[in-house]
């Protein structure tokens, strides 16, 4: 395993000149030495910045993305009408189509500076519901991708069963999804068996949402180990279903009926009243913020500076994967909230006062917490994934510091990215992937023969 020299990186202390970062066989850094000369390194000659954590992914959805913007006759369009377009899509895809899907994605998130990913899985069976003779086929696609991009992977296959709060029957497009607790804790282990050992992956779960479990299942995943990620509080239609079933908010609810705690990410949590905010925010769970999926399906602005008072910890994820680039989820994320609110410079604080660094510091460790994997940080004992910045990059040029950053996040639409290395290994040079052009020929066979 080679290691790695920069003029410049972004260590857990802030920046530091001539950084020699070593890594083991496995991948994993085992010292970090600022002030050092490259010897035998590899030389890198941008900036380095950890590998940031995507903590929530539909991965099959990449091959929905700009496929479901025209209006409909009706013109009320809304997530919950996108949603019934994404259930027709989801029928059409198998394992092969699935997997070429992932590949591509993965390659284009590992581009944008994203070194491992969270997949919130449950296009789980065969499109009249059937199970495939290996139940967790479909997941498993997902951690063959993974092993082919480089990327890492958190896998968390989602239990689903209902169609609203509570029991509610499920809809026909929802059958490829549907579990009983049994049947989706097989297929968990048969994800955990398939990774075995290796430290490029984890796995977690995903009760879905209020609306897809009971408490009792609720509580049955719960018990397992491993990161739990949840949907909740997306819309405001989900807010008054839950108000009408329960007499209580979602987010509420959870608070009151789960052991929510710092394992937990809650994905979306967007309509979140002032007590809600507070109250989650003290249990240090993460919340797991997609702006550019929210922005498309017009779900609204989380409420990040009561968050972010209340010592609310978050990540960013591409969801939807209207977005690929870890750059634009914390572009939005900030000038979401300049727009709904009239001022600047919102996600920032008098100790770090560059909404670029204050953003790629919390999506950092939110991130890695959320994942479940040693992440998040160039320090000895966390994986070695490193994104180098091109500081010759017309949008990085004379830049330096937390100024890079805030360049970096806020200037420009051309990528800066010039390498990615994930667990030690090179897989992106000269801002492109190193099995970009086969992976995306894959990908265009299905996307023909999906669109055809």
């Amino acid at each position: 395993m080679p290691d790695f020299h920069a003029p410049a990186a972004l260590l857990p202390d802030g920046w530091a000149a001539d950084v020699l970062v070593t890594a083991d066989a496995a991948g994993t850094i085992t010292a970090v030495t600022p002030g050092a000369a490259p010897g035998g390194a590899r030389r890198l000659r941008g900036a380095l910045i950890p590998g940031l954590p995507n903590l929530h992914s539909h991965s099959f959805q990449r091959a929905m993305a700009g496929a479901t913007e025209r209006r409909s006759p009706e013109g009320q369009d809304s997530f919950w009408s996108w949603r019934e377009v994404m259930y027709r899509f989801g029928e059409r895809l198998g394992p092969e189509e699935a997997e070429a899907i992932a590949a591509q994605l993965q390659v284009e998130l590992l581009e944008g500076g994203f070194t491992s990913l969270a997949e919130f899985h449950y296009l789980h069976h065969q499109p009249d519901g059937t199970p495939y003779t290996e139940p967790a086929e479909m997941a498993l696609r997902n951690l063959a991708a993974a092993r082919r991009t480089g990327i890492g992977l958190t896998l968390l296959p989602v239990l689903y069963r209902h169609g609203g709060i509570f029991g509610r029957p499920s809809a026909p497009g929802q059958r490829r999804f549907l579990n009983d607790p049994d049947a989706y804790l097989r297929i968990v282990e048969a994800c955990r068996m398939a990774m075995g050992d290796d430290p490029q992956a984890a796995v977690g779960l995903a009760p879905h949402s209020l609306r897809a479990v009971t408490p009792e299942m609720l509580a049955t995943v719960a018990a397992e180990p491993g990161p739990l990620h949840i949907h909740i509080a997306e819309q405001q239609r989900e807010v008054a279903e839950c108000l009408l079933a329960t007499g209580a908010r979602p987010v509420q609810w959870l608070l009151d009926n789960a052991p929510v705690d710092g394992r937990w990410c809650l994905i979306h949590a967007t309509h979140m009243n002032p007590a809600e905010t507070a109250a989650l925010a003290a249990t240090g769970a993460v919340a797991g913020l997609c702006p550019t999926t929210e922005a498309s399906l017009g779900d609204g602005f989380f409420p990040l500076p009561a968050w972010l008072a209340a010592g609310g910890r978050f990540g960013v994820g591409t969801d939807s994967h209207v977005g690929t680039a870890a750059r634009d989820e914390l572009r939005l994320l900030e000038t979401g909230q300049r727009l709904l609110l009239q001022s600047r410079a919102v996600a920032a604080s008098e100790a770090l006062p560059h909404p670029g660094r204050f953003l790629l510091k919390g999506a950092l460790s939110g991130g890695a917490t959320a994942c479940g994997r040693p992440i998040g940080a160039i320090a000895p004992a966390r994986r070695c994934d490193l994104v180098e910045l091109d500081t010759d990059h017309p949008s990085l040029v004379g830049h330096s510091g937390d100024g890079r950053l805030d360049a970096w996040v806020f200037s420009g639409a051309a990528n800066p990215i010039r390498t990615v290395i994930v667990g030690g290994r090179t897989v992106v040079e000269a801002g492109r992937h190193i099995a970009g052009e086969a992976i995306a020929a894959a990908y265009g066979q299905v996307m023909h023969r999906l669109l055809a």
